[in-house]
């Protein structure tokens, strides 16, 4: 018999696992609440009542499996825990699958070895998704599920998230790709957890761009928008203010659509599409990173060949508006939201010499300014955590997690690997330099505090840019997110 230990199962703990005994089981539920504990129950549940069968997690990182990995065999008995990335030989990875009682693994090794028919989910009892919400079109999981519903005698899956998704249809999609009959939702108002969650302060500090950085964007703009008025032109019907990105990746298929139909004038227009996306990514990087960013990302630009990119560079207010770019990065002109940042670190670690600080950015570059800045000051002592194509090993980023735990770091500035289930317990305070126009990230950001203790959530936001839109669309598609979440709980809303 395999047993659970080391902790005291919560009251809704066990009536999730009552459900999980019966049906595939989609687990809603909040940050820092248990949710792989559950899993831990559920494992010890199927594997007992049916000797010799197997249980499989999969979680989309490599510092995940290895947490998790942990957490199995620090909370359970049983006789052969395994953990199987991409940097395990498939050899090895077929012979420890085959011994194991528990596998902990990407989605994508297992993935891997299914293809090449090195492994048979054939005795595989439970089929554990973590972080479900990325179960959405032919990504990995959806794929492992696909095999695993066609090979196991005895199939039971179990998904796992804090936040599925902003619309009905999107929790359905997830539902749908992993064959979920049931759904266990429990949010934060809910009163058997409501003992468990943790007091957040969350915070939104708006600065202002800096005046110098306005002929600059003027300038952007005016290319911008030029352009958007080219694509009006060609057929896309939208109002260019309300042009997004994801309208203009949805025209750039349709044109690709047309050269596959052999119309050949589409391919001015993709041209046109890319024109578009690259100047919108140059103007978000002044508006919201600052000017060393742009530095940085016309620099890139300069190297390109391509038809869009020459059109670009050629262009004159392009020409100057990179030329004000470069002296406001040699003179030093940082964006205001550095100030603050530096500001609200100090103010924590003197409030608290102890705490640990968790700061949130999308771009690798702008990591490394933030790290290079904070390295500056007395008392902060910073590291980086990002992903393997930025730069780190799995080893490496399991050590500056340790590391941070031991308060050998006080700060963490992260990309978004740090957003998705990384236990990072002792974090009093994250900071986003930008919000983020997911609802999903911006859940997974905020849990990363008051896991285990109160903490405080800023987020910075310059005014009148796209910080202040994607702030809106996130908090838009939570509210949805939440509203959806409690009609399923009530019984209004069926999968």
């Amino acid at each position: 018999m395999f047993i659970i230990k080391n902790f005291e199962p919560r009251t809704y703990q066990t009536a999730i696992c009552k459900t999980i005994e019966n049906h595939n089981t989609l687990v809603v539920l909040p940050t820092g609440l248990g949710k792989t504990k559950i899993a831990i129950m559920a494992a010890v549940e199927r594997l007992n009542k049916l000797p010799g069968s197997k249980a499989i997690i999969l979680t989309p990182t490599k510092p995940l499996t290895n947490q998790i990995f942990e957490e199995f065999k620090e909370c359970s008995e049983f006789e052969f825990i395994t953990q199987l990335t991409g940097a395990v030989p498939p050899k090895k990875r077929a012979t420890l699958f085959s011994q194991a009682n528990i596998i902990v693994a990407t989605p994508q090794t297992i993935q891997s070895d299914l293809d090449k028919l090195n492994i048979s989910l054939e005795d595989v009892s439970l089929l554990c998704i973590d972080e479900a919400h990325r179960s959405r079109m032919k990504f990995a999981n959806t794929t492992v599920v696909k095999s695993y519903l066609a090979q196991s005698k005895y199939p039971r899956i179990l998904a796992l998230t804090a936040s599925p998704g902003g619309t009905r249809q999107k929790i359905k999609e997830i539902c749908d790709n992993l064959h979920i009959e049931k759904a266990e939702i429990r949010t934060d108002e809910h009163e058997e957890v409501t003992p468990y969650i943790q007091k957040k302060e969350i915070t939104w500090i708006n600065v202002d761009l800096p005046e110098e950085f306005k002929e600059t964007l003027t300038l952007i703009s005016s290319v911008y928008s030029a352009t958007l008025s080219k694509l009006r032109n060609y057929g896309l019907t939208k109002p260019i203010k309300l042009i997004n990105k994801k309208d203009l990746l949805k025209f750039q298929g349709m044109m690709q659509f047309e050269i596959r139909n052999g119309n050949k004038s589409a391919f001015q227009k993709i041209s046109t599409v890319a024109q578009a996306i690259k100047l919108m990514h140059a103007i978000e990087l002044l508006e919201t990173q600052g000017a060393a960013s742009l530095t940085s990302y016309w620099n890139k630009l300069s190297q390109e060949t391509s038809k869009a990119s020459t059109i670009i560079k050629n262009n004159q207010s392009i020409v100057k508006a990179i030329d004000l770019t470069k002296k406001l990065t040699e003179n030093q002109t940082t964006h205001p939201k550095m100030t603050k940042l530096t500001e609200l670190i100090q103010e924590q670690l003197k409030k608290d010499p102890n705490s640990s600080i968790m700061v949130f950015a999308n771009f690798r570059f702008t990591v490394d300014e933030i790290h290079k800045t904070l390295s500056l000051i007395p008392n902060v002592k910073p590291a980086k955590l990002v992903g393997q194509k930025e730069g780190l090993s799995q080893k490496e980023q399991l050590q500056i997690i340790s590391d941070f735990e031991d308060k050998k770091y006080n700060c963490i500035i992260t990309t978004s690997i740090g957003e998705e289930g990384l236990s990072l317990e002792a974090a009093d305070l994250a900071i986003f330099y930008e919000p983020v126009a997911s609802e999903i990230r911006t859940i997974q950001r905020t849990g990363r505090v008051g896991r285990t203790k109160e903490g405080k959530v800023v987020a910075l936001i310059t005014k009148n840019t796209r910080d202040e839109a994607y702030y809106w669309v996130a908090k838009r598609k939570e509210s949805i997110m939440k509203s959806t979440l409690e009609k399923m709980q009530s019984g209004q809303t069926t999968l």
